[in-house]
């Protein structure tokens, strides 16, 4: 499912696209905000998103074989909460 099909699906519930699409994109940009600012996002049976540091260290391009370095940079992760595991095993 994509962000459009996704945005039909909850239209359905809220009788109009132009809602869906409003909560959708509020509800990421208020995610991605949060965690920008280095903040955990817990949304109870859904899961969590956090920020995780990576350190800096040593690649290989896969198509010369030559070392590259890779800067320590900052990535989202999202760990499944309970009722979303159950939900889908």
């Amino acid at each position: 499912m994509n962000k459009s099909e996704l945005i039909a699906a909850m239209a359905q519930t809220l009788n109009s696209k132009k809602d869906a699409e409003f909560a959708l994109n509020s509800l990421l940009d208020t995610i991605s905000a949060a965690l920008k600012k280095g903040d955990k996002v817990t949304l109870p049976g859904l899961g969590t998103f956090k920020v995780s540091k990576r350190k800096a260290r040593t690649g290989r391009n896969p198509r010369t074989g030559e070392a590259v370095k890779i800067k320590a940079h900052n990535i989202a992760q999202f760990a499944p909460g309970k009722k979303l595991k159950d939900a889908i095993a």
